[in-house]
């Protein structure tokens, strides 16, 4: 790791919107259709719900950030930094938020997942499986540790399965307080991917898109209109 921090890495200065990726349904379901089946008392009970929540997310810096809602923040920003795991840059003992430079990135690196959360965890094999998500545009400003002239050099940082190098490397920069890295996509060679150690960087959540991913066979479809294919992912690929 030390031939990688004294190769003379540069900042990348990014000011742009970065795409995240995240699983969500399309309609969300009512929270309080097991209570009743009359929709005005739907209606009733979810005003009672406003007036005792508590209030939305502000922003610390106003200037800078626009106030916007608390769920799309905590969905779109929040939630890696609220429930850690271990990924490519983090052993689980810190958060990372991850995006991409495209949705079209953000689609290969989340099947990839997708499939081998099915594969591993729920064991399906080549059934038709179906799942919903939705893509965020993100601002990120912030000045990010850029890895992508090194990253062709450094295997241990793009290889496809062991992530034990990486992770020190997002160790080492969370410990010293870097807002995050930018580096090459591992399942998409042309695209880039964002990490951020920082919510601080973030803001501005918006909906890009609703994405359905279906497993059938050997490949993986991605509709963004139902019925449509707008991406076909071979399984091969991964």
């Amino acid at each position: 790791m030390e031939d990688l921090f004294s190769a003379g890495l540069k900042l990348a200065d990014v000011h742009r919107n970065v795409f995240r990726n995240i699983v969500s349904i399309a309609t969300s379901q009512n929270l309080f259709d097991d209570l009743t089946s009359n929709p005005q008392e739907w209606d009733l009970a979810q005003q009672v719900e406003d007036q005792v929540k508590p209030p939305p997310y502000r922003s610390a810096t106003p200037a800078i950030h626009r106030p916007f809602e608390d769920a799309t923040w905590f969905n779109a920003i929040g939630w890696p930094f609220k429930h850690w795991q271990a990924s490519r840059f983090s052993d689980g003992s810190f958060g990372v938020w991850y995006g991409c430079d495209s949705p079209e990135t953000s689609v290969y690196e989340t099947a990839y997942h997708w499939l081998s959360g099915l594969l591993t965890d729920a064991g399906f094999e080549r059934e038709r499986v179906i799942g919903e998500r939705k893509v965020y545009e993100v601002a990120c400003n912030a000045a990010l540790v850029d890895l992508r002239p090194v990253a062709a050099k450094q295997t241990g940082l793009m290889h496809k399965s062991d992530y034990s190098f990486a992770q020190q490397v997002g160790a080492r920069l969370h410990r010293e307080g870097h807002p995050g890295l930018v580096t090459r996509s591992v399942r998409h060679t042309a695209g880039h991917n964002y990490a951020v150690l920082n919510p601080d960087v973030l803001a501005d959540p918006r909906l890009h898109c609703q994405l359905r991913y279906q497993l059938e066979g050997d490949h993986i479809a991605i509709e963004k209109t139902p019925g449509t294919v707008w991406m076909d992912i071979a399984l091969s690929a991964f």
